[in-house]
């Protein structure tokens, strides 16, 4: 994969030229882990309770929550049969609905996550390494929506 294959410079329109191109060159190895960090997320070898089409479907949640379309799209076209999960107007139906819940209130509210939150996870059965799984994929999500945003700012795209 190039760099200018990376999922993060592929969402921000990043070209192989030009003054983003040359940063992103000077800079390599930054989106090199960026794109690392996603595949340990994304499509880690041990999944836990979240198989890898869960885990695209609530990163294109995430996205979605945050105004970024692209990403969103990019991420939905990994989820499969989970792409109902993707769009938050929806709840993901009965078996994901804590799961849901507490991805968009992480992502949309951080500091409000309380013991409550940790506990209703638990309750439906899920251990605590994947609640630290879940967490670990909402945050990386809200760093690279960020970082394509601030690449499209610098080409002068509105994000």
């Amino acid at each position: 994969m190039s760099l200018f294959e990376t999922t993060t410079l592929l969402a921000a329109g990043a070209k192989g030229g030009g003054q983003i191109a040359d940063a992103a060159q000077t800079r390599a190895n930054i989106f090199e882990m960026t794109q690392a960090a996603e595949d340990a997320v994304l499509r880690p070898k041990d999944c836990g309770a979240f198989p890898h089409d869960l885990r695209a479907a609530l990163a294109a949640r995430i996205a979605a929550r945050a105004k970024d379309m692209e990403l969103a799209q990019r991420y939905a076209q990994a989820a499969g049969a989970r792409t109902d999960i993707s769009y938050p107007a929806q709840n993901g139906g009965t078996d994901d609905a804590v799961l849901v819940a507490f991805v968009d209130k992480v992502a949309g509210a951080t500091k409000d996550i309380a013991a409550d939150d940790i506990a209703q996870l638990q309750n439906a059965g899920v251990s605590d390494a994947d609640i630290v799984r879940l967490c670990e994929l909402v945050a990386f999500v809200a760093y690279q929506v960020r970082v394509v945003a601030g690449l499209r700012l610098m080409q002068g795209t509105k994000t």
